[in-house]
């Protein structure tokens, strides 16, 4: 496979940033479809694509994420074009014979499995699948602006009162307003963050 050029390594990760501040320009639902399309197609455990997704653009919606926002969160959120609340199907096993038909006697062994251990598995192929939906985003030309700092239980009482869908992250999308970013953070050079063995 030939490797991306270095544009799309930029607009992907090395100029891209985490934005707090939007510009007036809305997002359109079929951009969000296509989203989700390309999201759906990335690696997950089994195939077990866990990630559910709600995404919040009206006013209305925003005012039932406010009082669940930590105070710095509030106004990037509230600005924000899109605010997507990503969370894991408590019950993806549900859907494993569809997903992953070729694996029966595995997905038997899911159903049976620890509630707690299916809970982590799904968390973890859902947050692989948070990194792809802010990469995807990029790639069709959105900015992101990630937040762990949420109330989960308040979002999961007003989102999703039957209990099966659990929120883990929140991310911003529209378009930035170069503005208004901060100062790159730093990042671990290549020898504090890696061996090889």
């Amino acid at each position: 496979m030939p490797t991306l050029d270095d544009a799309t390594w930029c607009q992907l990760f090395l100029d891209a940033r985490t934005h707090h501040g939007w510009l007036e320009q809305p997002v359109t639902d079929a951009v969000l479809r296509r989203l989700y399309e390309v999201v759906r197609m990335g690696p997950t455990a089994m195939n077990s694509q866990p990630v559910r997704l709600v995404f919040v653009k009206s006013r209305e919606g925003k005012e039932r994420l406010r009082s669940a926002l930590m105070r710095g969160n509030v106004d990037q959120t509230m600005s924000a074009p899109v605010t997507a609340i990503l969370a894991y199907d408590a019950e993806f096993h549900v859907k494993m014979g569809t997903l992953a038909p070729h694996l029966a006697e595995p997905v038997k062994e899911l159903a049976a499995m620890d509630p707690e251990a299916r809970r982590r598995m799904a968390l973890q192929s859902a947050t692989l699948q948070g990194a792809y939906i802010i990469i995807v985003a990029r790639g069709l030309g959105l900015d992101c602006g990630p937040m762990g700092g949420f109330d989960a239980g308040q979002v999961d009482a007003e989102f999703f009162p039957d209990g099966k869908w659990r929120s883990f992250l929140l991310v911003n999308l529209g378009y930035g307003d170069p503005v208004k970013l901060r100062p790159r953070a730093p990042r671990l050079d290549f020898d504090e963050a890696c061996r090889i063995g």
